[in-house]
C-alpha cells in the first residue's frame, strides 16, 4: 500500500481537535479587547466590505467583484483590504474613538504569517495625538498575553516578553544601527532619492535596475532591520520616512520623516499606526502617485474613493492603528502559523 502523505483536510476531527487551544485562546483575547475598549469609551463599529476602492498603495492587491443593480447594469466593487477609509468617514460624521474587528482580504499574500482573508484590528482616536494609539498598542499586546496566560511570546527562535517595557527606536536610528546607512541623508523635500540610497546600498543588496527608492528601502529593511526587532520585549519602530507613510503626516519637527509607527515582537510586524494626514489635496497627490507606479509595475490602478477624500478634508486631527489580529493570537497562544488560529483556515 502507497502511504497516502496528504495533510488531512482543516475539517477533520483530529486537526480541528488539535487546534482547539489556540481557538479558545482567540476567544478570550476577543472578550478581553473588546472589554479593555468597552472602558476606554470607545463604540465598536461594523463597516462595510465591498467598496468603491480597496485602498491606493502600489503593492496592495485587492479581490475584484461585480455587482448587478436593479437596473441590470455591472458596478465594480473591491473587497476591503482595510476598514480604513470607512472608519475615517465616520470619524467626519463625528465619531470620536471607534474600533473594529474587521474581515479584510489581501490578493497575492499566503504564509505561515500571511492569509487571503483576515481579522484586522482597527482602531482611531480624534483630536489624539498618535502616542496614544502607540500606547494603546502596548497596552492591548499585554492584554492579549494577560488573557492566555503565557508569560513570553516566541517564534522561530526568537522570544519577546510582552509586559516588559518596549523599546523605542526611530527608522532612522535602526538603519544606521543594523545597516550602516543615513536614511534621511537621502530624503530631499519629501521625496526618496533613489540615487543616493542605491549607492548605499551598493554593497549590502541587489539592487536592481527597476528598483525605486521605496524598493530599496523595503529590501534593507526585510533583510537588515525586521529579524533584529522585538528581540526579549516589543519594539515600536516609528518616525518612518515620509517616502513611506502615505496616509500619515509629517511631524512638527522634521519633514523627512512621518507619524507612522510599526509594533514588532519576535521579527513579526503585529501592527501599524499612524497621525493621519487630513491635507485631502495632499492625499489625492499621494495616491495618484502610487497608482500611476501600480500601473507601471503591475498594468492596474484602483479608483480613488471621492467620498473618501472628502471624509479626509473634513475629518478633525486623528490617529489610528491596524493590528494584524491573528498574529497576535498566533504569538499569544503559543501556534506557529496564523493557520492554527482561525476557526476555518484556507
Amino acid at each position: 500500500m502507497v502511504a497516502d502523505n496528504k495533510a488531512s483536510p482543516w475539517w477533520s476531527a483530529g486537526r480541528h481537535t488539535d487546534i482547539r487551544p489556540f481557538l479558545a485562546a482567540r476567544n478570550a483575547m476577543t472578550r478581553a479587547t473588546r472589554a479593555w475598549f468597552e472602558e476606554q469609551g470607545f463604540t465598536e463599529v461594523e463597516t462595510a466590505i465591498l467598496q468603491v476602492s480597496p485602498g491606493n498603495e502600489t503593492h496592495l492587491h485587492a479581490p475584484r467583484t461585480e455587482l448587478i443593480a436593479a437596473d441590470g447594469e455591472p458596478i465594480v466593487r473591491y473587497l476591503r483590504t482595510s476598514p480604513e477609509f470607512a472608519c475615517k468617514k465616520l470619524l467626519a460624521a463625528g465619531e470620536t474613538r471607534i474600533f473594529e474587528f474587521a474581515r479584510v482580504f489581501r490578493d497575492r499574500e499566503r504564509g505561515c504569517l500571511h492569509l487571503p482573508e483576515f481579522t484586522m484590528l482597527e482602531w482611531y482616536r480624534a483630536n489624539e495625538a498618535y502616542d496614544a494609539v502607540m500606547a494603546d498598542s502596548v497596552v492591548l499586546i499585554s492584554h492579549a498575553a494577560q488573557a492566555t496566560g503565557i508569560g513570553q511570546f516566541s517564534f522561530r527562535g526568537k522570544v519577546a516578553d510582552p509586559f516588559a517595557e518596549p523599546e523605542m527606536l526611530t527608522v532612522a536610528s535602526a538603519f544606521e544601527r543594523f545597516a550602516g546607512i543615513d536614511l534621511l541623508a537621502t530624503i530631499d523635500d519629501g521625496e526618496g532619492d533613489r540615487t543616493k540610497l542605491a549607492a548605499a546600498a551598493d554593497t549590502k543588496i541587489r539592487v536592481a535596475a527597476d528598483d525605486t527608492w521605496s524598493d530599496i528601502f523595503s529590501k534593507i529593511l526585510v533583510e537588515y532591520i525586521e529579524p533584529n526587532l522585538g528581540q526579549g520585549r516589543l519594539t515600536l519602530l516609528y518616525e518612518y520616512p515620509l517616502p513611506e507613510a502615505a496616509l500619515a503626516r509629517a511631524t512638527s519637527s522634521d519633514t523627512r520623516v512621518a507619524e507612522r509607527f510599526e509594533v514588532y515582537a519576535c521579527g513579526v510586524e503585529l501592527a501599524n499606526g499612524f497621525g493621519e494626514l487630513t491635507d485631502a489635496a495632499e492625499q489625492r497627490r499621494r495616491f495618484t502617485l502610487a497608482m500611476d507606479e501600480k500601473q507601471r509595475r503591475y498594468g492596474e490602478r484602483y479608483p480613488l474613493d471621492e467620498d473618501f477624500l472628502a471624509a479626509v478634508a473634513s475629518m478633525p486631527p486623528a490617529s489610528g492603528v491596524a493590528l494584524g489580529f491573528d498574529r497576535l493570537v498566533m504569538l499569544a497562544s503559543g501556534a506557529t502559523s496564523v493557520d492554527q488560529v482561525v476557526w476555518t483556515p484556507p
